[in-house]
């Protein structure tokens, strides 16, 4: 497996809140994305308390014995650990007590896959023959469309687009959701923050990493389509490739 990451302020945020992982444990490649909110108040604290603790947490849970429904448990169980070690970190320190983040994961091995999401970090399954959305947002525009309220264009223009509806550390228990996936030799999985899709269309993802040159250069690539429609929030990406 091949993997790449990148991370990026953006153009008008002062501070990037966001944070990523890949490491491998054993036969699994474990990624993930974070994406802080809070603020000065603690966005950028939380989403590397999460990363790190969902990182450590899940290295100790894993053996390549595991089948996909426990590596699935084992996910849910890493993602309560973070949610608790930032409700603890928040509590410790005066006017962090709200500070949260979203989180996707990916938990790859052979032809196997398990994406756990929480808030509106995505997680995408991309080949020759398209790109899906494997994550489901948890967020307000997410429920209006779902309601037919609005279409999808319409989401990522919405004034309520940033509003989501779950997070790690504002609640007592994390609801995350966790997705199975098959994928092969030459597909991708990508993870981003909210940052990507509100400024990249699925489609100019799917060209980026399929069609316009080696997939290794295509997040810088991701990143300048950002910069020129004035990446008002920060973009962090992550690319897996089954090889």
């Amino acid at each position: 497996m091949r993997f790449w990451g990148i991370t990026d302020t953006g153009l008008v945020r002062e501070e990037n809140q966001d944070a990523y992982s890949v490491n491998e444990v054993g036969k699994f490649t474990v990624a993930i994305v974070c994406d802080g909110m809070g603020g000065t108040n603690g966005g950028r604290l939380a989403s590397s308390i999460a990363v790190q603790t969902y990182q450590d947490q899940l290295a100790h849970a894993l053996s390549d014995s595991m089948t996909a429904q426990q590596i699935a448990q084992a996910s849910a169980y890493c993602v309560s650990l973070a949610n608790d070690a930032i409700r603890q970190k928040g509590a410790e320190l005066p006017g962090y007590e709200r500070m949260g983040t979203t989180l996707v994961s990916a938990v790859a091995w052979d032809e196997e896959a398990l994406v756990t999401n929480i808030g509106d970090s995505r997680a995408y399954l991309i080949t020759r023959g398209g790109i899906t959305r494997i994550s489901k947002d948890h967020s307000v525009v997410e429920n209006m469309i779902d309601n037919g309220e609005i279409t999808p264009e319409a989401a990522r223009h919405h004034p309520k687009r940033n509003l989501i509806t779950r997070a790690l550390g504002p609640e007592h228990i994390a609801q995350a959701d966790t997705f199975p996936v098959e994928w092969k030799q030459g597909d991708f999985l990508l993870l981003c923050s909210d940052g990507l899709v509100n400024t990249v269309s699925d489609q100019e993802i799917l060209f980026e990493v399929i069609h316009n040159g080696e997939p290794g250069d295509c997040l810088n690539r991701l990143l300048e389509l950002s910069h020129q429609r004035g990446a008002p929030d920060n973009v962090t990406v992550v690319l897996l490739m089954n090889i």
